[in-house]
């Protein structure tokens, strides 16, 4: 027979389990984080690297190059880090037995993609005033607002890694110059961080 508490422990869980999308891939947010590294030592390049004494004879791009070539790279981290996670959390939840699409993974997603549809429009805006240093800690503080809002619905640590880009995007806003590094520290450090320690309390 079951004790009292071990009954209180499997309800709670059963609970858990249909109001919070637990499927979500640690390894995900690792992959996430070398996306992002790697997107933005391609940003670096392009932009600094031409006036560096190692770019001596290198001519840099013009802004309306520059501008296009930066999006490109930001859409295809974003189009591989958001494949990576559906593709890693599928499969987890095939191995943990639970439902993929579910009213908890729905209520996920609008609460996480509300907030960044409207950074990303704040940020076409920020482009069309030519306010480029603030770009770069707008998809921070947009996307940590949202990390914030679907916590609710999934690990608790999501919330922490949300703190954490909005510190990062505040100090980015406050100091421009140093955006391009805030933003490889909260896509890139931060997500390799807690992807990790995701990945080892919840994926093994």
């Amino acid at each position: 027979m079951k004790k009292p508490e071990q009954e209180l422990a499997e309800i709670k869980s059963m609970m858990e389990r249909s109001t919070r999308f637990l499927s979500l891939s640690g390894m995900a947010g690792i992959l996430a984080g070398i996306y992002a590294f790697a997107g933005a030592g391609i940003a670096w390049y392009w932009v600094y690297f031409p006036s560096t004494e190692y770019g001596l004879g290198i001519e840099p791009y013009s802004m309306d190059d520059l501008r296009i070539y930066l999006l490109a790279v930001a859409v295809v981290v974003l189009i591989l880090a958001i494949g990576t996670t559906y593709l890693l959390s599928q499969n987890k939840s095939k191995r943990t037995s639970q439902q993929f699409w579910s009213a908890a993974s729905k209520r996920f997603l609008v609460a996480l993609f509300l907030p960044v549809l409207v950074g990303g429009l704040f940020c076409f805006a920020l482009i069309h005033e030519s306010s480029y240093g603030l770009i770069a800690p707008a998809t921070l503080i947009f996307y940590g607002l949202g990390l914030i809002s679907a916590s609710h619905f999934t690990l608790r640590e999501i919330r922490n890694l949300g703190l954490g880009q909005i510190l990062l995007g505040l100090i980015g806003a406050f100091f421009p110059p140093l955006g391009l590094v805030c933003w490889a520290m909260g896509f890139g450090v931060l997500h390799v961080v807690y992807g990790s320690m995701m990945y080892y309390r919840y994926d093994r």
